[in-house]
């Protein structure tokens, strides 16, 4: 054996929980992504999935993609700085930045591909990347590719994050980079405090909203819209493969950023293009979130009902306020067995264990659909409330 494999040969995890029967990782869905799937020919409530407005299986969406594909081909076979740019790719890059509210908008093939090309590329040597402790993985991954100093705050401390400011030096750039929804625990960035500190400081503000699009602001636009900020947040960045039941992602800034950005950053020169289908599929899943606000507002009725019954069950959910909910176990192995037992009785949740999480932090993220029934809420609510007591979690 090599020297790699031998390393490696050590890390054994996987195979521990697999002996125990509680591994609960790359589960098969035998179906579409939907509030029931089909695992091993069994109906299974999916309470894992972030297709938060419930769009990856409508119709529409699918007939878009299909057409998309049938015309375009299945593939663009180069980036958009070379041959792979389409005439749908302009059209939807326009109308999210209408949509948005900025005045460009430049489509990556991933989301994670949008915040490692971004946060690598927009500062220098002798600037600063801030950001909050509980940033999604691939703010992180961007932070590190770049050769900027780095500086972080606790996650939502503001204070904190003053404090970080005001060791920048005033005529450096400073980059501030959040989440707006945290994608782990559901709770939400304070970006007013953070646009009035970065007016202060002179500092440049960049939000993720992958998981605040679709959920939060008017039609959808996110918590910057939400929180009437949209203007004084200098990026905006969203993803496809949430509410807008595709794949990719955007960035949405000013024409100045983007002009640099389609010339320098590197997951977007050196990665082919956003597939036609993909493409098509989000701009008819946009047609559907502006034309059916009820999505919109039937995702917060099960939202509140599932908030309300949870912290009556006893349920520790920490500060959520959105469709995401995490439901602390903090025990890795409780964890596991709880995320078997959960899909013995029909309930498929996402568990969060070290080393994502501190060792005392790990949960079960439970995620709603705008098209879960309040009766699949209530059928998911008893068979978590039965496992929990199972393993002396509540009482």
């Amino acid at each position: 054996m090599k020297l790699l494999q031998k390393k490696l040969s050590r890390y054994d995890a996987p195979q521990k929980a697999k002996a125990a029967g509680v591994y609960p990782y790359f589960r098969e869905i035998d179906s579409d992504q939907d509030t029931e799937v089909l695992m091993n020919g069994k109906k299974v409530l999916m309470f894992g999935s972030n297709s938060y407005m419930g769009l990856t299986n409508h119709p529409k969406v699918k007939e878009a993609a299909i057409a998309a594909t049938k015309k375009y081909g299945t593939g663009m076979a180069g980036s958009p700085f070379l041959n792979g740019t389409l005439d749908i790719h302009k059209r939807l890059e326009e109308r999210l930045a209408d949509y948005i509210g900025k005045e460009d908008v430049m489509l990556y093939s991933t989301g994670f591909g949008v915040n490692l090309g971004v946060v690598s590329t927009l500062t220098g040597r002798e600037d600063y990347i801030i950001l909050d402790e509980q940033d999604h993985a691939s703010i992180i991954e961007g932070r590190r590719l770049s050769f900027s100093n780095y500086l972080k705050y606790k996650h939502n401390d503001t204070a904190m994050l003053e404090q970080q400011l005001k060791k920048c030096e005033h005529d450096k750039v400073k980059l501030i980079v959040t989440d707006s929804v945290f994608s782990m625990e559901g709770d939400v960035a304070n970006l007013p405090e953070i646009v009035r500190l970065a007016k202060e400081y002179d500092a440049t503000v960049m939000v993720d909203e992958a998981h605040g699009l679709g959920v939060f602001g008017e039609g959808g636009r996110g918590l910057c819209n939400h929180c009437g900020v949209t203007d004084d947040v200098d990026l905006i960045m969203g993803t496809f493969s949430k509410s807008f039941a595709s794949l990719g992602g955007f960035i949405a800034t000013d024409k100045e950023i983007t002009n640099f950005l389609r010339h320098h950053s590197r997951s977007y020169i050196f990665t082919a293009s956003i597939t036609p289908g993909a493409t098509a599929a989000v701009d008819a899943a946009l047609d559907i979130i502006l034309t059916e606000p009820e999505r919109q507002a039937h995702l917060w009725e099960i939202t509140n009902y599932a908030l309300e019954n949870f912290r009556a069950m006893g349920c520790e959910i920490g500060h959520t306020s959105t469709p995401i909910i995490p439901l602390f176990i903090r025990d890795d192995y409780k964890t596991f067995h709880v995320t078997r037992d959960l899909l013995d009785e029909g309930v498929f949740v996402n568990p969060v264990v070290t080393p994502a999480v501190a060792p005392n932090d790990t949960l079960i993220r439970y995620s709603l659909m705008a098209t879960h029934t309040k009766e699949q809420v209530t059928r998911s609510l008893e068979a978590i409330a039965k496992v929990f007591r199972k393993y002396d979690i509540i009482k």
